[in-house]
């Protein structure tokens, strides 16, 4: 076993994926708050504050599970074979980015749509007659 392989494909893994989260995170929550926006009704206090704590535990989730899955048990005698562990490595990693990217976006569509839900709802109540309340 070749230890400077296995250091260097340290080294090459934790950027690796360090960037390749924070490029996902980015273009998420960037675009996200649109939709904490319209979730929040427009109250674009809570809809940032909202909008900053799910993208810091999509920092601290996806961050740690990188960490987590940073150990290389296979022997590294070469550099085709640390270039086979490292893109099978960041490869799952990538795909469990792209997952939790989609899980994201089918919280901030139901939010939006119970949002909505909720609204109309509003609405309706305030159509009948004889109901002052609103809840």
């Amino acid at each position: 076993m070749n230890t400077s392989l296995n250091l260097l494909a340290y080294f090459i893994y934790l950027p690796v994926v360090i960037i390749l989260t924070w490029y996902v995170a980015h273009t998420l929550f960037r675009n996200s708050k649109a939709f904490m926006l319209d979730i929040f009704h427009g109250k674009t206090d809570i809809a940032l504050s909202t909008n900053k704590l799910f993208e810091t535990g999509f920092y601290l989730l996806n961050l740690g599970f990188a960490l987590l899955i940073m150990e290389i048990v296979a022997d590294i005698y070469n550099s085709r074979s640390m270039l086979e562990i490292l893109s099978y490595k960041i490869g799952g990693f990538s795909i469990y980015l792209g997952i939790m990217l989609f899980f994201n976006l089918y919280l901030f569509f139901r939010g939006r749509r119970i949002s909505r839900e909720r609204a109309r709802l509003a609405e309706a109540l305030k159509k009948i007659p004889g109901n002052n309340e609103t809840k």
